[in-house]
């Protein structure tokens, strides 16, 4: 009887240390994922560049501009979006789709700060990275309206201390 409880005990707590269910290649994009968007956040360009495939970049949003070409964007390019805030990655969740490509979807949320205007923002994203060079880096980025009813509506209070 102490044999099975012990082989139970073994086999349930190993269980445990592979419970996330994650590959490898998914947890390096979902690390990949946060410091993209970090340094969107603080405006370090130079390393949003290097998260974005250096064939470029197909973005997209359900605002009836589906189809746009790819773009290869520069540091300057960025800088000169005039992009500011404060907007996190909620729930992130990486799928890997084949050897060098992993599907992301999460929620994004925050206060965007465009022209010196602060304006609440939601949206849901899905991405697909790809490995170019050993480096997994973003090459498609869809953002979808998370504009919907009874939900919290963030608000720069929020980031109040």
């Amino acid at each position: 009887m102490k044999k099975y409880l012990l082989s139970f005990l073994l086999l349930f707590s190993t269980g445990l240390v592979f419970a996330d269910g994650h590959s490898e290649d998914e947890k390096k994009v979902l690390a990949a994922l946060e410091a993209y968007f970090n340094a969107r956040t603080d405006q370090d360009w130079k390393t949003v560049v290097s998260y974005e495939s250096k064939s470029g970049t197909y973005g997209t949003n359900s605002d009836g501009s589906f189809h746009k070409p790819v773009v290869i964007q520069t540091a300057q390019d960025w800088a000169n979006s005039n992009q500011g805030g404060v907007i996190n990655v909620h729930y992130p969740e990486a799928i890997q789709l084949a050897d060098d490509v992993v599907f992301v979807r999460f929620y994004y949320e925050g206060v965007t700060n465009v022209g010196g205007v602060s304006k609440p923002y939601r949206t849901r994203v899905t991405m697909n990275w790809v490995k170019e060079s050993g480096k997994w880096v973003a090459k498609t980025q869809h953002y979808s309206s998370a504009s919907y009813g009874g939900v919290h509506v963030t608000q720069s209070s929020d980031f109040e201390d």
